[in-house]
């Protein structure tokens, strides 16, 4: 039975919620190690954003297309998001127009009223240290931490063993030193990796995260044949801007296609970028092809994008998130600039299982 806003709870994760989670704040992931039976955590429920944040609509940019919204889950994805308090673009958390806009991209996220936060990684510039965590995000993005969902990025790991991250973020982080857990949010499962590999253990056969995510697919698939399927990490497969894909996390993406996953969010390239629906290999799969979006536009700076056969949609001058609504067989996208943007791009698409 899936966790559902006042619905009910099964009876063995009522068990689990009972038993040694008194205290644990809701929507927190249930961590498991590699061999551990598989867990998820309850819907978080809303945010009320804090007073801080602009109570104004969002004004989309001229010509910008909207996804037709019909009833869901609000999940809102960005990474690459808070300059060092000690870049010389900072200006107190402003930003200076060019780079620095984690304040501008924040208030959009918080207007948008999502369910759940989703960070892609390099959430916090350079070091990822505590202290700037507390001078930098907090101030901006934190006004959403309680419903953020963070994934960690390699500036994360400027600081030895992620310990400002998984310091700042708490037990939503996962656990130090592995950092992927799982949850379940409306009628999706939604898996949150590692792409630090060198870190944490590999990511390929063998590996303790491999493990654990091939046994947490596998549980999710018995239990929920017909539930759609997103993931999300720090490092994409496929990117075409600053990088040009990272080869590492190709045993994720074939786990993942494997289970029928529907959509991968990742961060790293300082762009905008949609994919075609894609095999592991990278060729078109529009049957049963997991579809990237890359969504490196949180706030520190702007990657130029290059060409691509594979990228459907690319942008490299906005800042902005992408909004995504979950619904319980497909799921609607839209990518929402931020004061100043120009960019948008909407869409929807069934799950594979549920077309299935």
């Amino acid at each position: 039975m899936r966790l559902v806003p006042g619905g009910l709870v099964s009876a063995s994760v009522a068990v689990l919620l009972l038993s040694g989670c008194a205290g644990t704040p809701p929507g927190t992931p249930q961590v498991g190690a590699a061999t551990d039976t598989v867990s998820r955590a309850p819907y978080p429920g809303p945010v009320t954003p804090s007073s801080t944040v602009s109570s104004a609509a969002v004004t989309q940019p001229p010509g910008a297309t909207t996804a037709t919204v019909s009833g869901g889950t609000t999940l809102v994805a960005a990474g690459d998001i808070a300059c060092d308090p000690g870049s010389g673009h900072f200006n107190g958390g402003q930003g200076d127009g060019r780079d620095c806009r984690q304040l501008a991209t924040a208030e959009l996220a918080a207007s948008l009223k999502p369910d759940v936060v989703a960070v892609l990684g390099d959430d916090q510039y350079e070091d990822g240290t505590l202290e700037a965590f507390q001078q930098s995000y907090d101030p901006s993005w934190g006004r959403l931490k309680a419903i953020t969902r963070p994934a960690a990025g390699n500036h994360e790991y400027g600081t030895g063993g992620a310990a400002g991250y998984f310091s700042y973020f708490g037990a939503a982080a996962g656990t130090p030193g592995q950092g992927w857990y799982s949850y379940d949010l409306g009628a999706w499962h939604v898996v949150v990796l590692n792409s630090n590999c060198d870190e944490v253990g590999g990511c390929d056969a063998g590996s303790p995260q491999l493990t654990w995510l091939t046994a947490d697919l596998s549980a999710d698939r018995a239990a929920h044949p017909q539930g759609c399927l997103l993931a999300y990490w720090h490092h994409p497969l496929w990117s075409h801007g600053e990088y040009r894909g990272i080869k590492a996390v190709r045993p994720f993406v074939q786990a993942l296609y494997g289970a029928g996953a529907d959509v991968i969010l990742n961060g790293h390239d300082h762009n905008y970028e949609r994919y075609q629906p894609r095999s592991p290999d990278g060729g078109a799969d529009p049957a049963r092809g997991v579809r990237e979006f890359v969504v490196g536009t949180g706030g520190k700076s702007h990657y130029s994008v290059g060409g691509d056969p594979g990228i459907e949609v690319s942008n490299d001058g906005s800042y902005g998130v992408l909004q995504m609504t979950l619904r319980p067989n497909g799921y609607d996208w839209a990518f929402r600039s931020a004061a100043g943007g120009t960019f948008g791009d909407a869409g929807s698409a069934t799950c594979h299982r549920s077309a299935g």
